[in-house]
């Protein structure tokens, strides 16, 4: 808890800042830290191969980064649960550089 609130450890990842700034701006956009948003500016227009191997990869090392500082900040840590699509570029190509 942070302030007398609740934070969550999350960390969301796209590849296009569209997405984070309508999450932001919902309802719950302030419980979320906001270095935690990690974003490329280009996305990968739903391709695969531009998520894993060029605009993703890109990315990678920063979201690693906030992935370590999140979990260097637990007092035991217990697995992590990751949540992508099996499409696009972002959650299938992204997310399987990720994982």
């Amino acid at each position: 808890a942070s302030g007398n609130k609740y934070v969550p450890r999350a960390v969301l990842v796209d590849l296009e800042p569209g997405t984070m700034d309508a999450v932001r701006a919902g309802p719950f956009g302030q419980l979320f830290r906001p270095d935690n948003f990690v974003f490329g500016q280009s996305g990968a227009g739903n391709n695969w191969a531009k998520g894993h191997y060029t605009e993703g990869a890109e990315l990678v090392d920063q979201v690693l980064d906030v992935v370590r500082r999140e979990a260097e900040g637990c007092d035991c840590l217990q697995g992590f649960q990751i949540t992508h699509s099996l499409g696009g570029g972002t959650g299938a190509g992204m997310g399987t550089l990720l994982i």
